[in-house]
């Protein structure tokens, strides 16, 4: 069930109400409401009306953290890998990653520096020569089981003016960058609410 089908709230109608038939009581609840001011006196805030509890933001971006890379085989199923992030109230979400991305991503976080440079440091190699640096990755959509992600660039322009480039990539290409720029990572709480599990991976 999609998450605005179960927020939606299911409210029965009031019955449509006589013209009039509640004017009396009205007038009394006027009476009252003056005689209660009259007693307690001018109260800040008397007529306002008690505040709502902020709406559920689907597009709030909390950070998350790498907590590694796990291989997994089910029985008569063929073996794959997951890179596991995890937000500070202790959601996980795995996402499916393939064999080339998961590595890159395990050398990056056990800091490992290859003899040549793989694709991920090609990148990082290019965009430092560049004076361009990551700022942060945000994974912010689920659909159909997909993942998505962008990578938020900062391009030096002169010495006084930066510009943000906004980039659509893979989740597994946007960790694999942010570990080498040493980049915080985003997820949304959308995504969080919608893929994060409990269960131990590892």
């Amino acid at each position: 069930m999609r998450d605005d089908e179960r927020r939606r709230r299911y409210d029965e109608d009031p019955e449509e109400e006589p013209e009039g038939f509640f004017e009396e009581e009205e007038e009394e609840s006027a009476e009252i409401e003056e005689e209660l001011r009259r007693l307690l006196g001018d109260m800040p805030g008397f007529e306002d009306e008690l505040d709502e509890p902020p709406a559920y933001d689907r597009g709030r971006e909390l950070e998350v953290r790498v907590t590694g890379v796990y291989e997994r085989q089910e029985p008569g199923q063929p073996r794959y890998t997951l890179v596991e992030l995890r937000d500070n109230y202790g959601r996980r979400v795995p996402i499916l990653i393939g064999q080339f991305e998961a590595y890159s991503i395990a050398l990056a976080l056990s800091g490992t520096v290859p003899q040549r440079p793989l694709t991920h440091d090609l990148m990082r190699n290019i965009l430092d020569r560049l004076g361009v640096r990551v700022d942060r990755v945000v994974i912010d959509d689920l659909w159909r089981e997909t993942f998505y992600a962008k990578i938020f660039l900062t391009v030096r322009k002169n010495l006084e003016d930066e510009e943000e480039i906004e980039i659509d990539a893979r989740p597994s290409d946007a960790i694999a960058m942010a570990i080498r720029f040493n980049a915080p990572i985003y997820m949304t709480e959308a995504v969080l609410e919608a893929a994060g599990v409990s269960e131990d991976y590892s």
